[in-house]
């Protein structure tokens, strides 16, 4: 009894702790002619993989829209100087960033060739040098907003053109890494338009998501592959009522598939959410996030193990849109309450949401600075907390002795754990400290020393599917 007292106290103080850490807005680029990001997309412009934060957008201060890339190899507390990924006479816009390790890859729409055609590059040492610009899309039509998925060395990419006189979605996929790339595929095939396509990848199981109009009013449908891209099955139509649904955004952990969308079955739009835990195969109830008079709008949605992230553009403070968030621990079955991210008398664009260790990182587009806007960067340190379990005898879970401690202390596992990860992070979701890796120490202390500051820090210890969590202070 004492110890679920305990752990409840611990998860108040975490979520407590959570809800709070969202730090200032940081301005990330700074010149008169303006920046954006992907407009429209249901891609993400920041990707996030350790202390490693990537951003990209398109700006004008060359005298022509280009493509712009940032990092951080701090997890967003500092931020590099500006990278132009493009630079031919014509416009490049609406870049999507992707992850894989320490390689960075881009897609963008980019008009050098006299009409909109989707464009790639990649960085294979954390965005320090790129390739070439790589033509992907080919034909007499425009394609529009592509955007990327990575597993490993597989690379997917999906985007829609109008090349049959309506609007498809296209699919393409590289299984070196980006350096070749395989033949076109068409995904949709109906007397409809298919829009704004989003793709995300788990292993060898490729997931999309986009809307169409073939019932008469927009839907969100979905398909699948389940050997990395190569054979696809039936769309599945995930929507259902007399109103308007777009811009679903898709994530997978696992098995467990979570889209988001924006509808209008209530009389205004609002940002609604539902997921599948057999990797697509089936699909649970619509979930309503928001529920207010104004319109929600532009959701992205991002996962790391259980803990869903969710941001949109909402509209209910006033004229303007703000960005708020909300996320779920427990993998899509409950939420939490709607934070508001952003607070000015101006217009704020497409957020888009990253995870990476305990940190969420969002990026926007602002107009604060004037109508032709900039890029700005939100964190919040210690907002994912993944699966924090009851701290039990009886699970794999763990003690911390003493508790206060001065600098040297003792973690004992209290069951034979395999691959077992000791890492610890101070408030800021800065990581402090990582033990190698711990096999089957079952009743055994790992001794630990570290050289911080007295304040709190949070100990975790992962076997790769579970993670636990404690407070630890230091004195």
């Amino acid at each position: 009894m004492k110890t679920k007292i305990l752990l409840f106290a611990l998860l108040i103080f975490i979520s407590a702790k959570t809800n709070a850490q969202w730090q200032p807005d940081v301005r990330l680029t700074n010149n008169p002619a303006g920046s954006a990001v992907a407009q429209g997309s249901t891609g993400w412009c920041i990707a996030a993989n350790g202390n490693d934060v990537h951003v990209v957008w398109h700006d004008n201060r060359d005298g022509n829209l280009e493509i712009y890339y940032k990092r951080s190899s701090d997890a967003g507390l500092t931020w590099g100087v500006d990278t132009r990924l493009t630079n031919n006479a014509d416009f490049s816009v609406h870049p999507s960033i992707s992850l894989s390790g320490s390689t960075v890859r881009v897609a963008w729409v980019d008009l050098r060739d006299g009409n909109a055609e989707i464009y790639y590059k990649h960085s294979e040492d954390t965005g320090a040098t790129w390739s070439l610009d790589m033509r992907l899309s080919n034909n007499v039509a425009s394609s529009y907003y592509g955007v990327l998925s990575s597993v490993d060395s597989v690379v997917h990419i999906v985007w829609w053109d109008d090349r049959h006189g309506n609007v498809e979605v296209y699919y393409k996929r590289s299984a070196d890494g980006g350096v070749t790339w395989g033949s076109e595929i068409r995904l949709t095939n109906n007397i409809g338009d298919s829009y704004n396509p989003s793709v995300t990848s788990s292993d060898s199981d490729v997931h999309i998501f986009w809307y169409d109009d073939r019932d008469g009013n927009n839907e969100i449908y979905y398909k699948r592959s389940t050997d990395g891209g190569l054979n696809w099955g039936l769309d599945t139509r995930l929507t259902n009522d007399a109103d308007v649904s777009h811009y679903a955004c898709g994530t997978v952990s696992g098995l467990n598939v979570h889209v988001v969308w924006a509808e209008n079955r209530n009389g205004n739009t609002e940002i609604y959410y539902k997921r599948s835990t057999d990797g697509g195969a089936n699909w649970g109830v619509d979930t309503r996030l928001t529920n207010n008079a104004f319109s929600q709008e532009h959701p992205n949605v991002n996962v790391s193990d259980s803990s869903v992230h969710v941001v949109w553009l909402d509209a209910r403070d006033g004229t303007f849109s703000e960005v708020y968030y909300n996320h779920s621990s427990d993998g899509g079955t409950t939420w939490g309450a709607d934070t508001r991210l952003t607070n000015d008398a101006s217009k704020t664009w497409f957020p888009s949401v990253a995870v990476a260790d305990m940190v969420v990182h969002v990026v926007f587009q602002d107009e604060r600075d004037g109508p032709s806007g900039e890029i700005y960067y939100k964190r919040d340190p210690t907002g994912n907390f993944v699966g924090i379990n009851e701290l039990s005898s009886s699970e794999n879970s763990f003690l911390i002795f003493p508790n206060p401690a001065t600098n040297k202390f003792t973690i004992q596992l209290k069951t034979a754990l395999k691959n077992t990860q000791i890492e610890i992070y101070n408030v800021l979701g800065e990581k402090v400290y990582t033990s190698i890796a711990l096999n089957n120490q079952a009743e055994m202390g790992v001794a630990v020393t570290l050289d911080v500051p007295a304040g709190i820090y949070f100990v975790t210890v992962s076997d790769g599917q579970k993670l636990f969590t404690q407070k630890l202070i230091v004195q």
